[in-house]
């Protein structure tokens, strides 16, 4: 009979090839595509304030195909993402917050897809601070988009030291940011019941549910923020 044989040690490129196939890089282009589809939106109100439809049907059009690119993505990480032993996060942590990254993307969409379908104009009186409110609600999304950048440096130094004091003071920073919404939002809402009664009651209810969505956008990112928080407080 032969002598079994010897197990070999794995090869140290093979196992920096396990490595290699770490979802942090695909996650960080899903956001990057998420930020690019939500940004997509100050061009989109602007060409809808001015009553330029073309563009703003054009616009929609962009930020419609890249939700779709983010769709991609999103689906390529759910089917390709390993879970085997080098794994420097659990799985599950890494889809949840995939899921709540793809959200950004879809209420984007769903905002855009709302108003060009009626043609609405967001009222003049109230849009310097709705254009206010919206640069705030996406400057919630661009910060997610840095914290989520920061995990390939996170992973280098085995998520300690100063990268993860720079991460928890981005999402300290998305709690702000999402309290200065909110007030933006009480404002915005004040200022459309002050002046119901000059518009159509069907426009007054989708204006209010526009409002609400735009808020969302900084609603999910900071829910990014928390993911991520919870995610590495198991590491």
């Amino acid at each position: 009979m032969d002598p079994p044989e010897k197990v070999k040690a794995m090869p140290v490129n093979s196992i920096m090839g396990v490595f290699a196939k770490s979802p942090i890089k695909p996650l960080q282009e899903h956001i990057d595509k998420v930020d690019e589809c939500a940004a997509l939106l100050v061009p989109f109100f602007e060409a809808t304030m001015a009553s330029d439809w073309e563009r703003a049907a054009d616009l929609r059009m962009q930020i419609s195909n890249t939700e779709k690119e983010a769709d991609v993505l999103k689906r390529e990480i759910r089917m390709k993402l390993p879970g085997g032993l080098f794994m420097p996060v659990e799985r599950t942590d890494l889809l949840e917050l995939l899921t709540q990254q793809d959200k950004i993307a879809n209420k984007a969409k769903d905002i855009s897809g709302r108003i060009i379908g009626r043609e609405m104009i967001i009222p003049p009186q109230i849009q310097s601070t709705f254009n206010t409110y919206v640069a705030r609600c996406l400057d919630a999304v661009k910060l997610a988009k840095e914290a989520i950048n920061e995990l390939d440096d996170l992973l280098e130094t085995g998520f300690r030291g100063r990268e993860v004091e720079l991460v928890a003071k981005m999402i300290s920073e998305l709690d702000s940011i999402e309290d200065d919404t909110d007030e933006l939002q009480i404002q915005v809402r004040r200022q459309l019941f002050a002046m119901e009664t000059e518009l159509n009651p069907v426009d007054v209810m989708i204006l209010y549910k526009i409002i609400e969505w735009v808020g969302e956008l900084a609603d999910l990112a900071e829910r990014v923020g928390s993911r991520l928080e919870l995610m590495l407080a198991k590491v």
